[in-house]
């Protein structure tokens, strides 16, 4: 069983939802999630908030936070994470867990940052936390590896 389907069968086990936020990943998470059968038992929506104003309209991010430093950033994966929970909601109860990415995939940096720095935000019941990575690779190597450490923090969530 991969990731993604012991992510699923461990939401839907807990009976938890889940909400997911991304930048540069691009959908890819929930892109991954959905090939899953079963799935839409556990996950309400995603949203890809790839344009740093919209990580504000949209999913609440701090907009002092995002002037301060950028849409890179460990607060800003945690807000995001939190912000997708209610973005999700369904008759006004949250999904359970979010999860969210936010980084530099390259090939440049618009901000000095290395590329292959990637933040994953994660939001649980009674929980929250972020995992920072510096992934090497090509453009679509630092997605994929984006792509597969949400996932991964998002079970290691569900399981505690």
């Amino acid at each position: 069983m991969n990731d993604a389907a012991a992510l699923v069968a461990a939401l839907r086990a807990k009976g938890w939802t889940l909400g997911i936020a991304e930048s540069l990943t691009g959908g890819a998470v929930a892109a991954e999630v959905v090939t899953v059968p079963g799935a839409s038992a556990a996950l309400l929506g995603a949203v890809v908030a790839y344009a740093t104003p919209v990580k504000h309209t949209l999913l609440a991010v701090d907009a002092a936070l995002l002037e301060a430093h950028g849409p890179v950033h460990p607060e800003v994966a945690l807000q995001m994470a939190d912000g997708v929970r209610r973005a999700v909601a369904v008759d006004e109860r949250p999904a359970d867990l979010g999860i969210s990415t936010t980084g530099i995939a390259g090939p440049e940096s618009p901000d000095g940052q290395p590329v292959g720095t990637v933040h994953i935000g994660v939001v649980a019941p009674a929980r929250q936390f972020h995992r920072s990575y510096r992934f090497t690779g090509s453009r679509d190597e630092v997605r994929s590896q984006a792509r597969d450490a949400a996932i991964a923090a998002a079970l290691d969530a569900v399981r505690e």
